[in-house]
């Protein structure tokens, strides 16, 4: 009762909640912070509910379909809310689908960026998990890797398998603890959302330790002989499905060789080999073909003298890291530099949509970022409202998750413009692709000192070339030559940055 009542008062509509919190607790809090103080106090009602899970319930249960797990054998089971990158992911078709998720979403971000799971509470159930959404725009994607195959217990919320994407790879993980009992597709394979990825049988017995253990003697038999001895008191069920993997257990061998597995050649020798292009490298090659088929590219040339900015960074980078606890670099000011000019030059913050032209009145800037994969492009949103500090934090945490290929969908879905440093790797200059849906692309290149002319005098000093390409359909010359020429006004004389 107390959990339905908290349910209708509190979730119900997050306005309530608002005045809630606001008036009777005569809290000052904005809608942020309102935001997250529900966010956790649903986590909490929903751990409340899972205490009691004991049997089926009208208000919390639900069809499944739409999360990616399917009851194999029976649908006694509870769901719960579990981690989720954005509480509006949620689609239960229960009570739980309120207007509260809705209003929570632009600001109710939890801890975990892996799809909504759905929750089982049955120990003896069997489920089929199935590809949950993978995104916006995307359908299907390929099996990249099986970390877990049949007979091997996972942990709630441990990694199974990964699925690539055109633009990431998803984790798939296990809803609860369990054993695998079967694995429908093979690595390579092309899977569409909604597809059956695995089999699992839910529960935590003594079957679990013993289950655990098939998995590091793969090639020897002797070493599967000490693992028996602790769980001899599990019936012959228990002892049935770990022994002999099923055939269906062909997920690993199903994995192309390595290319080092390739015979050793003579010297002198020449040799070529062929490798499959990853997902993610065809999207990047057929969204970069198209970019040149359907924009008339154009692309102008300024260069920038970097002392300044170079001063001021070696000045306050201290101050700024003890402040913030995040170093002062290059591409923080270089992206603020570009959001004024953007709010300058509307033009090339706009896009054509068919015989119309979309303007937007927020700057969101991707960032490319090498990943092992591939050139990955996460956006920074509403870059008009933030700092240099916060500019700089979401730079360093877009580049970590872009290492460990830990980037969402969301989270390079949207940008308005593009800044690509390829100085980073010691580029003098170049002329970059816009990144389409977008309509210009900004290149930073290599800081190198050159002989310049200053006050009439022949000086050295630290010189920038930058790129920018733009859509001639859209932007005139002009508005280019204006958007780049503001851009090194302003990185020539940073504090004004902070002025305007």
């Amino acid at each position: 009762f107390c959990c339905q009542t908290f349910h209708k008062f509190f979730l119900s509509n997050f306005s309530q909640s608002f005045f809630f919190f606001q008036n009777f607790f005569k809290l000052k809090l904005n809608k942020k912070q309102v935001g997250h103080i529900m966010a956790m106090s649903f986590r909490l009602f929903s751990g409340v509910r899972r205490i009691g899970a004991r049997s089926s319930s009208l208000a919390f249960r639900q069809n499944a379909l739409a999360l990616g797990t399917t009851p194999a054998v029976r649908s006694t089971q509870t769901p719960l809310l579990s981690s989720t990158p954005s509480l509006c992911s949620t689609r239960f078709s229960s009570s739980l689908n309120t207007p509260f998720l809705r209003e929570m979403s632009p600001f109710a971000r939890l801890s975990s960026s892996s799809p909504l799971l759905q929750r089982y509470y049955s120990s003896n159930d069997v489920i089929d998990i199935e590809i949950p959404p993978l995104g916006d725009s995307v359908t299907e994607g390929t099996v990249e890797q099986w970390l877990k195959g049949p007979g091997d217990f996972v942990e709630m919320d441990e990694i199974v398998g990964t699925i690539e994407t055109d633009k990431t790879a998803q984790e798939i993980r296990a809803p609860e603890s369990g054993t695998i009992e079967e694995c429908y597709v093979a690595e390579g394979d092309t899977v569409h959302v909604g597809t059956k990825f695995f089999r699992m049988k839910l529960g935590q017995s003594s079957g679990g330790s013993a289950a655990a253990a098939p998995p590091p003697p793969k090639e020897e038999a002797p070493a599967a002989a000490p693992p028996p001895p602790p769980a001899q008191e599990a019936p012959k069920a228990a002892a049935a499905p770990p022994p002999p993997p099923p055939p269906a257990a062909a997920p690993k061998a199903a994995a192309p060789p390595p290319p080092s597995a390739a015979p050793a050649v003579a010297p002198g020798v020449r040799v070529e080999r062929r490798v499959k292009m990853t997902r993610m490298r065809q999207k990047i090659a057929s969204r970069l073909k198209d970019a040149q088929n359907v924009n008339a590219m154009l692309t102008t040339f300024n260069d920038i003298d970097m002392s300044n900015l170079i001063e001021m960074r070696n000045k306050y980078k201290g101050p700024f890291e003890k402040k913030h606890g995040i170093k002062l670099g290059f591409m923080s000011p270089f992206v603020k530099a570009a959001t004024m000019a953007l709010e300058d030059q509307p033009a090339v913050n706009a896009v054509i949509d068919g015989d119309e032209i979309v303007y937007r009145d927020y700057v969101d800037v991707s960032v490319a970022v090498a990943a092992p994969k591939g050139l990955v492009v996460p956006v920074i949103r509403n870059c008009e409202h933030l700092s240099f500090a916060d500019i700089e934090r979401s730079i360093a945490e877009y580049g970590d998750k872009a290492k460990t290929g830990k980037l969402t969908v969301e989270e390079m879905t949207g940008g308005t413009f593009t800044i690509s440093n390829g100085g980073v790797f010691g580029s003098l200059m170049g002329t970059p692709i816009i990144n389409p849906p977008q309509s210009a692309i900004l290149g930073m290149h290599a800081t190198n000192k050159r002989p310049v002319v200053v006050n009439d005098e022949i000086v050295i000093r630290p010189m920038m070339y930058v790129a920018l390409t733009y859509d001639h359909r859209l932007i005139d010359g002009r508005e280019a030559v204006t958007f780049l020429k503001k851009i090194k006004d302003l990185i020539e004389d940073p504090q004004r940055m902070l002025l305007e």
